[in-house]
């Protein structure tokens, strides 16, 4: 996996929208959280949000794929990219970041 930080400082800019939003590098990508919340990661400079059953499907109506850590031949983990649409509009993007904190925090409990 790489990350530029170009990138992953876009995605923070993006995600401001929310309020507290920070990243953490690990693995060769990043985390992201809102208000210390896990709800995102960033590898290979592509956004992915935390799905369940609730948001999941949304995703897959766009064909956007789930984040796959060892390659297109591993495990899918419940983060979809997000779509260049949502990320390119800030009130899209805001409305599909707070479903997958909805997510994250339906996971914690």
């Amino acid at each position: 996996m790489a990350l530029s930080d170009e990138y992953l400082d876009f995605v923070v800019e993006q995600l401001s929208c929310l309020g507290d939003v920070t990243a953490r590098k690990m693995f060769g990508g990043a985390g992201i959280y809102f208000e210390g919340l896990f709800f995102a990661l960033v590898a290979d400079d592509v956004l992915y949000f935390k799905v369940d059953e609730a948001n999941q499907g949304d995703y897959e109506a766009l064909g956007m794929k789930a984040f796959k850590p060892y390659g297109e031949n591993s495990y899918a983990m419940q983060y979809y990219e997000v779509p260049t649409d949502i990320f390119e509009n800030v009130d899209s993007l805001r409305e599909w970041a707070m479903s997958s904190i909805a997510a994250a925090r339906r996971k914690k409990k």
